[in-house]
């Protein structure tokens, strides 16, 4: 009697899962019988009115394009953690960058990233980077003497000389995702 009630038991969780949407998901099997009707579209993938229904958008390997007077630096997003999810959440935005310290150009986004989780960071030339007591993000170009900090948070790496990052200074920069 007890295997009966456990093959019972058994049975009605998986027809539970299945009548739910839990079970497991993957590509349906092909349909050996007729399509559906031509006036019937396919489902959407489109998920811009809930972007947390849709598929997870990719975030390490990622593009980010902060363009400005005829400039273009692109940013390549690292590991994916709390702080680069929520950068790339804010994107498409506006922001101004300026010189800080000879070491790097910064610029305040408009709220601070979530970094839980989010490691520290022993800073290199050609990173961005996210600095949580100010709320910055941070181009290094100079980290001579720079060490490991919990407060500094890795988002990418970049490509450019130091006149381009000037280039970018004092006015209204485009943060975009690149296409």
């Amino acid at each position: 009697m007890p295997v009966l009630t456990k093959t019972l038991i058994a049975g009605s969780l998986a027809m539970l899962f299945a009548l739910t949407g839990c079970a497991a998901t993957g590509p349906a099997p092909a349909a050996s019988g007729p399509s559906a009707p031509a006036s019937t579209p396919p489902p959407s993938a489109d998920t811009t009115d809930t972007p947390s229904a849709g598929p997870a958008r990719q975030v390490e390997g990622s593009v980010v394009r902060f363009t400005a007077r005829g400039v273009s630096v692109d940013v390549v997003i690292g590991a994916d953690n709390a702080a680069t999810r929520d950068f790339l959440s804010m994107l498409p935005l506006t922001l101004t960058l300026e010189e800080f310290n000879g070491r790097e150009k910064i610029g305040y986004l408009p709220r601070k990233l979530d970094t839980t989780g989010s490691p520290g960071s022993d800073p290199e030339d050609g990173d961005l980077i996210y600095f949580v007591p100010w709320g910055n993000i941070g181009f290094y170009y100079n980290t001579a003497g720079v060490g490991h900090s919990d407060q500094v948070i890795h988002l990418g790496t970049y490509r450019a000389t130091l006149e381009q990052l000037t280039k970018l200074e004092g006015g209204d920069v485009t943060v975009a995702l690149a296409d």
